[in-house]
């Protein structure tokens, strides 16, 4: 028995491990911020302090455990008319981008993606809601599905 998530006959491709860094990374920058403050004013104020501290620290733990699992769950597939694109562990979603509703593909990466390797592709058709995006592919991997995506999609538009 399949689930909608899981299309029968389909292989997923997984993104790299290296995305949990580069989600982990800037996390731990953000919660330091707190940690780092509420300790001084907890050293230097008043004890209640210790609070912020302790609550962004259980936050960091937190995130670096659902993070890994989020990294994980995110995959895609290329079928005949159509990219499968999935992602999340409690809310789950399975986008179906048809190759002839493609109007043009970005790879994307900031510096730390660059830094550890990594692109994203983004896929943009003509509905606005349409979030299909690939993060965390190495960079030949997201140039090959680029060019893959626009071929695919410039033979199924043609066939209109």
């Amino acid at each position: 028995m399949t689930s909608p998530f899981d299309p029968a006959d389909v292989t997923w491709s997984r993104v790299s491990t290296r995305l949990t860094a580069a989600r982990l990374i800037p996390a731990t920058i953000t919660f330091a911020v707190p940690v780092v403050a509420g300790t001084v004013l907890a050293a230097t104020v008043s004890p209640w302090f210790w609070l912020l501290a302790g609550a962004s620290v259980l936050l960091l733990v937190w995130t670096a455990i659902v993070v890994p699992r989020q990294v994980r769950a995110i995959g895609y597939a290329e079928r005949e008319d159509d990219l499968l694109i999935r992602k999340g562990i409690l809310f789950r979603s399975l986008t179906v981008v048809p190759y002839g509703r493609m109007q043009y593909v970005d790879v994307e990466a900031g510096p730390l993606d660059r830094k550890l390797g990594l692109a994203k592709v983004q896929l943009h058709t003509a509905s606005v809601g349409t979030d299909a995006q690939i993060p965390g592919l190495p960079p030949q991997e997201a140039a090959r599905l680029r060019d893959r995506l626009a071929s695919r999609g410039e033979a199924r538009l043609a066939g209109l």
